[in-house]
């Protein structure tokens, strides 16, 4: 059978809910942080829809919306309005959901995206503000709802259908995160919730406008898992046109443990959320001084960090694309180098063993730039060498102690003495005498070994450069 990508493009379009880093709940004084709480601790009369209660607008919740809408350069409504999104499930308490319909907060936005080396615009239809919901737990004979969700701000982001590969999506993801955190309005933590993702996909012929029949996918909590369900889903979708079958309006769920996607429900009609106005809440006016003001507080956006990275730094597209899209990587960076660290050796360190330690749950935010910062001098300057100091960084990193301090602790200071080294280089001049042969010969490969016998003996100590030069004398 053909490969998909041969016989059809897929059409993919992202909806994405991303809860709000706010203190309280949309439209209450619940604390809105519910993690590691007992179930139907952080609720009240309001997010628990008893009678005679009214909700209250949560201003930072609001103006967050609007700063995202700001930096995806998007359209901001002077008027906008929240409605009741009427539907009965167990987790929406009130039988209804607040949320906006045809006049959401931020109309329009891109987010940019690279892959293979070839950018482009990802458009937005919309990014709206709701309130969350319960959180049901399936249990044998029935089910459990606990509302420390519920009421929780929510931002509805929706993508119209810009993607055309699971790469793409991917990219998607990755950049829309790095703006939330950047922004500081969310910390987009898929696997913590914060950040929540359902796929609409469909096939059609390539060369073809019309699009095909359009397939939902839920229940994706990486950003693994969404571009794994969309290359089965693809393949799938791809196969059943191949063997002359329609594919129906569903929608689907990703199974992770056996990397496929399942029929949950047809979606041949569309529900009637019977939208209103809703009664007790005001509509919301934004006034340019307001957005004058939010615009002033949006901190440097990813793509412009990253073209920064580039100029002031000469760091190269790969190194400062990772770089900006991580608050904490961009921070450690910019502060080991001003603490007179090589721009690219930080971005190195930063990259693989630093980043390493910060993602097994470290806490990286306790490390100090400066010490990362004489770590690498200390390289520089030959004190120890490269291996010493990956040996060393867990222990500054866990203990706060600096790298000098720990290298003198553990004894690890390299031997750049001459006349210290050349009995230790005579011995294994010595005991190696075929190797000595083949340096003597013309295998000049043959000096590495030696000099790797050289470090051996010394135990890592001997420093690299001046063990190569006594052997080169000594041979010579």
């Amino acid at each position: 059978m053909s490969s998909p990508s041969e016989k059809y493009e897929a059409v993919i379009g992202l909806e994405c809910h991303v809860q709000l880093a706010t203190r309280s709940k949309m439209f209450c004084g619940c604390p809105a942080d519910y993690a590691g709480s007992e179930p139907n601790t952080h609720v009240c009369p309001i997010c628990l829809g008893m009678p005679g209660v009214l909700p209250v607008m949560n201003r930072t919740a609001v103006e967050y919306t609007l700063m995202t809408g700001l930096a995806l350069n998007a359209d901001i409504p002077e008027a906008t309005k929240f409605d009741r999104k009427n539907y009965p499930y167990p987790d929406l308490v009130k039988g209804y959901q607040i949320s906006q319909y045809d006049l959401p907060l931020v109309k329009g936005g891109f987010v940019e995206i690279t892959v293979e080396d070839e950018t482009r615009k990802v458009q937005l239809e919309r990014v709206h503000l709701e309130e969350d919901t319960g959180k049901l737990t399936h249990v044998s004979g029935g089910s459990l709802v606990d509302f420390n969700r519920s009421g929780v701000p929510l931002m509805e982001m929706v993508t119209r259908p810009d993607l055309n590969t699971p790469a793409e999506a991917r990219a998607y993801l990755r950049k829309l995160r790095a703006i939330l955190r950047t922004l500081g309005v969310s910390g987009a933590d898929m696997e913590k919730g914060q950040l929540r993702c359902d796929v609409n996909v469909s096939l059609r012929p390539k060369g073809e406008t019309r699009l095909g029949t359009k397939v939902e996918v839920k229940n994706l909590n990486s950003f693994r898992s969404v571009q794994r369900a969309l290359e089965y889903e693809i393949e799938r979708q791809a196969a059943a046109l191949d063997a002359g079958q329609t594919i129906p309006q569903e929608t689907r769920g990703w199974l992770e443990d056996r990397g496929v996607t399942v029929s949950q429900r047809s979606k041949e009609e569309a529900h009637d959320y019977r939208y209103f106005a809703e009664p007790d809440l005001p509509p919301v006016f934004v006034d340019q001084s307001w957005l004058t003001t939010l615009r002033a507080r949006l901190p440097e956006l990813p793509d412009a960090r990253r073209a920064r990275y580039m100029t002031a730094f000469a760091l190269g597209a790969a190194d400062a694309d990772a770089l900006s899209t991580d608050q904490w990587a961009a921070r450690l960076f910019e502060d080991t180098v001003a603490a007179g660290a090589d721009a690219k050796k930080a971005a190195n360190w930063i990259q693989n063993d630093v980043g390493r330690l910060h993602d097994s749950g470290t806490d990286g935010h306790a490390f100090d730039a400066t010490h990362l910062a004489e770590l690498i001098r200390l390289v520089d300057d030959g004190v120890i060498g490269i291996s010493a100091a990956r040996q060393v960084l867990p222990t500054v990193f866990e203990s706060g102690r600096s790298p000098r301090t720990v290298v003198d602790e553990l004894g690890l200071a390299q031997v750049s003495d001459s006349s210290a080294l050349e009995a230790a280089v005579r011995d294994v001049l010595a005991a190696n005498e075929a190797a000595v042969q083949d340096y003597r010969a013309g295998k000049l490969t043959a000096i590495n070994f030696l000099k790797g016998q050289v470090m051996k003996a010394t135990r890592g100590k001997a420093n690299p450069a001046i063990a190569e030069d006594l052997l080169k004398q000594l041979l010579a």
